[in-house]
């Protein structure tokens, strides 16, 4: 049974999957008052794709699965806005929400799970792992020299690869929704031999 939680939710126009980097300028005051009670117990807050709604202003209807963000660095902007470094973490699923009084979103959600802690890749997948090793080489950056092993994880390369291809929104967020590692990068696969 998947554990059950409450989470601040930060909807945008952009998918966070697990291990992705997320660049944030915070402004509003009810999302400079979530991070701040993130800080205080250490947790993160939940990032969902906006399906009807805008970043700013009035809250947005969020996507039924998102990923939890948790800061990792923050800076001031030469406009004195907050800047945050987010990465996102565990999956999870919207059960239901709620608005508080200064509009920040609040879910009650449920954690997904990947199924098995280190699903061990296919060897129908073998390809997306050698594919995303040439993008990491050509990328460079924070991506260089991951460790071996991970390319042998379905997980990890199912996220790097959600990560790293030019996907749409709602392509990246049909993947978050996906819980079996196998079949995430099987949809991967098959995107990718239909555009060839």
């Amino acid at each position: 049974m998947p554990e059950a939680a409450s989470l601040p939710l930060f909807p945008l126009h952009a998918v966070l999957v697990p291990g992705a980097a997320l660049e944030l300028r915070i402004f509003e005051r009810r999302y400079l008052d979530m991070i701040r009670d993130c800080s205080r117990v250490g947790g993160g807050f939940g990032v969902c794709l906006i399906l009807e709604g805008d970043e700013a202003g009035a809250p947005a209807t969020p996507a039924a699965f998102g990923a939890e963000a948790l800061i990792e660095d923050f800076d001031n902007t030469p406009e004195g806005l907050l800047s945050l470094h987010v990465r996102g973490h565990r999956r999870f699923h919207v059960l239901r929400t709620r608005v508080k009084d200064t509009g920040l979103v609040v879910a009650d959600i449920e954690w997904r799970e990947e199924g098995a802690a280190s699903p061990r890749l296919r060897p129908e997948h073998a390809l997306l792992a050698e594919l995303l090793r040439r993008m990491l080489e050509q990328i460079g950056g924070n991506h260089v020299d991951p460790s071996p092993a991970l390319f042998e994880n379905a997980a990890w390369v199912g996220w790097r690869m959600a990560e790293l291809l030019p996907l749409s929104m709602l392509q990246r967020q049909e993947l978050l929704q996906v819980d079996d590692p196998h079949a995430r990068l099987q949809r991967l696969l098959e995107g990718i031999a239909e555009t060839e």
